[in-house]
């Protein structure tokens, strides 16, 4: 049994990261300040620390709860579109919080730290599937504030010997097969819960962005990772950390179109999907699909939910027990 600090533990991605981790039998400490995550998506096992990662008097309440076998980084601003509005902040908040959270690792005698970082590295891929030699090129202060994260960490590992492994997420979804945790951004801005909530007559209809590509049915296509499985590559990188650094691309290796997500959907909730068709968002590509092959030999990682059809069946059965996200919880509570 080991004990882990999750920044961003009440979050998406961070919650079901907490929940592997106990499932395994460790323990662990969520830090958030709960801005966007929820307190209801942190596990009774696990001890929450609200504050911020920048706050100095946060991360010496949160660090006192170790020691600390590693340090998983979650908490960030994480969408693209509202980087485009506000590019100073992000670039300066991502890498202030990640550098002060890593600097508190340093101080506390903490070698391994996992980074959640992101596809938006690539920009516009030369060549598909994605895989970790094509060049970093990003498009938005989104993606630049992740690659100021990964340089600073470089140079973390160099002067402080802080091992660092790089998760390059692609599209997280669904939701934790026991229902114990789903998704609950605000604003929403992922295709499946924004599908789900407009079958369910809970959002506006979809529009569908862009219907002539060059992609089999003319919508774009994108690499969707079931999030349970997100979380088990977390676990999985982590004896790689007593040896090196690492940087992995972490997809699930199959593209699906927004028209095959729809009509999933439409499948799953036994429900139609209202949508109307747009034109083409500018600056989005057709396709974007994942190469995971380095983690899958590296670790021997592989997808538990890799069809469309288990992803949407596990976010649908969380949705409907949950239609106004975790709001439901606190009203039950």
């Amino acid at each position: 049994m080991a004990r882990f600090l999750v920044t961003g533990g009440a979050g998406y991605v961070g919650s079901h990261t907490v929940l592997a981790l106990l499932d395994r039998g460790d323990e662990v400490v969520v830090l958030d300040d709960l801005s966007k995550g929820h307190r209801a998506a942190v596990p009774a096992a696990a001890k929450l620390v609200i504050g911020r990662c920048d706050d100095a008097a946060a991360l010496e309440r949160a660090f006192a709860l170790g020691p600390f076998e590693a340090v998983f980084h979650f908490a960030a601003l994480s969408l693209v579109g509202d980087s485009m509005r506000q590019p100073l902040r992000y670039m300066a908040e991502n890498l202030a919080n990640m550098s002060a959270v890593a600097g508190a690792a340093v101080q506390a005698g903490v070698r391994k730290f996992v980074l959640s970082s992101t596809a938006a590295l690539f920009g516009f891929p030369e060549r598909i599937p994605i895989d970790e030699e094509q060049r970093l090129g990003p498009v938005s202060p989104y993606g630049e504030s992740k690659l100021m994260c990964e340089r600073a960490l470089d140079w973390a590992e160099k002067i402080h010997g802080l091992r660092f492994a790089s998760l390059r997420y692609f599209n997280a979804a669904g939701a934790d097969p026991a229902g114990r945790a789903g998704e609950d951004h605000d604003p929403e801005t992922h295709l499946v819960p924004l599908a789900i909530g407009a079958a369910m007559g809970l959002r506006p209809p979809l529009t569908v962005f862009g219907t002539d590509y060059e992609t089999p049915d003319g919508t774009g296509v994108r690499d969707y990772v079931h999030v349970s499985d997100l979380a088990d590559a977390h676990l999985r990188v982590l004896p790689l950390l007593d040896h090196r650094s690492v940087r992995y691309n972490l997809g699930n290796g199959l593209g699906y179109s927004v028209r095959q997500v729809i009509d999933t959907v439409t499948r799953i909730g036994g429900r139609a999907v209202p949508h109307a068709l747009g034109p083409r968002r500018e600056g989005d590509p057709a396709v974007l699909v994942a190469s995971s092959a380095r983690l899958r030999a590296d670790t021997g990682w592989s997808p538990r939910f890799p069809a469309l059809e288990d992803i949407v069946r596990t976010a649908w059965a969380w949705h409907q027990a949950h239609p106004h996200g975790y709001k439901d919880e606190k009203a039950a509570a």
